[in-house]
């Protein structure tokens, strides 16, 4: 059987939509359809415009490698219908979005266009992958505390400039920064616009990466461990060692040290996790694949209104900030925040990272 992709999926069950309710619209006409059970539905159909019934419209606002290793991974997986790509320089949008046309025939139904803020209309989510990266701006000494936050100064004059644009083209759109450091550059964000619906990438990748580096340890594949990292996208990332579980065996049990963890492997693992794009910068000058997947990720979720839990970037009234925890995302961005069950010497960490992050932003 041939895979459906998001998209279609949906796309097949808008031409069988009914609405069951006896006061049908201007936009509605007596109907008989089969539902996937096979029993005939009297209903409405709806005669609204299919384009207006459902809008699966990402845009990308920043050509640069991670801009396009986004489109990519979304083209590849079959994200969304239409992808916009907007970039400063008109040129290198047009060249992105046309090169990715001519191998999108042997992938799932897209659209790839490029054109200026106004093409952004009716977008339900807008990636913002435009500012200096980590080797352009010195982010990539190890010894560094600031780490990722050295970018913030001149990575927020560009969001000042263009996230009113991204607003006023796609208004009811959710945010997604994606852009280094993106935790306090959604707080930026979200002091441009008037509503809740800006989300940052946040600590979803390193959740990857930690769980990567924890199945090659114990042989295993990555999607049987359960772990996360919370907190800031950067030097003061929260591992969550004491909840950290293979097939629901705490990790300290498999390694047999009394349920503790070996302060070596904890520190070697975290090394790894915290600074793994420094160490690919250094091979390959940008880290982009990991990320471009992940954002194409977070756009099916918040396409499909999917109500899936992933470690997401997002205002906590709580902190003050922008952070990353486990939350519920779907249409209109985060839904719901969790805090898991940590440790003392996690919760305090915790506290110490939101506290760095409102510092980055002047606040107390």
């Amino acid at each position: 059987m041939r895979r459906l992709y998001p998209y279609e999926a949906c796309s097949d069950i808008l031409m069988v939509l009914i609405v069951k309710s006896s006061n049908a619209s201007e936009h509605c006409e007596p109907a008989f359809t089969r539902s996937t059970n096979n029993a005939l539905v009297l209903g409405h159909r709806l005669t609204v415009p299919l384009e207006r019934r459902f809008i699966m419209k990402v845009g990308i606002v920043g050509a640069g490698r991670v801009g396009c290793s986004c489109a990519l991974a979304m083209v590849v997986r079959g994200s969304a219908r239409t992808i916009v790509i907007v970039d400063r320089t008109p040129k290198r949008a047009r060249a992105v979005a046309t090169d990715l046309r001519y191998g999108a025939p042997l992938g799932p139904k897209t659209t790839i266009v490029d054109g200026d803020y106004e093409e952004l209309a009716d977008a339900q989510l807008v990636m913002i992958a435009a500012g200096i990266n980590e080797k352009a701006g010195g982010a990539t000494d190890r010894s560094d505390p600031q780490g990722r936050l050295r970018l913030l100064d001149k990575n927020a004059e560009i969001y000042h400039e263009i996230v009113p644009r991204i607003v006023h083209a796609a208004p009811r759109a959710v945010i997604l920064v994606v852009t280094d450091p993106p935790d306090p550059l959604a707080d930026i964000a979200r002091a441009s616009v008037s509503h809740d619906r800006v989300l940052s990438t946040g600590t979803f990748l390193d959740t990857l990466r930690f769980r990567v580096h924890l199945a090659a340890h114990f042989g295993i594949d990555a999607n049987q461990v359960e772990a996360q990292v919370v907190g800031e996208h950067g030097i003061s990332q929260v591992f969550l060692w004491s909840s950290a579980r293979i097939a629901g065996v705490p990790v300290g049990e498999l390694v047999g040290l009394r349920g503790r963890v070996p302060h070596s492997l904890r520190r070697q693992i975290e090394a790894d996790v915290r600074y793994a794009n420094i160490s690919i910068i250094e091979g390959n000058d940008a880290s982009q694949f990991g990320i471009g997947i992940v954002a194409s990720r977070i756009a099916e979720i918040v396409l499909r209104d999917e109500r899936a839990v992933i470690p997401i970037g997002s205002y906590n009234d709580r902190f003050r900030v922008t952070l990353s925890l486990p939350s519920v995302v779907g249409r209109e961005g985060v839904l719901r925040i969790f805090e898991p069950e940590m440790s003392v010497e996690e919760q305090r960490a915790l506290e110490l990272g939101a506290a760095n992050l409102r510092r980055s932003l002047g606040r107390r």
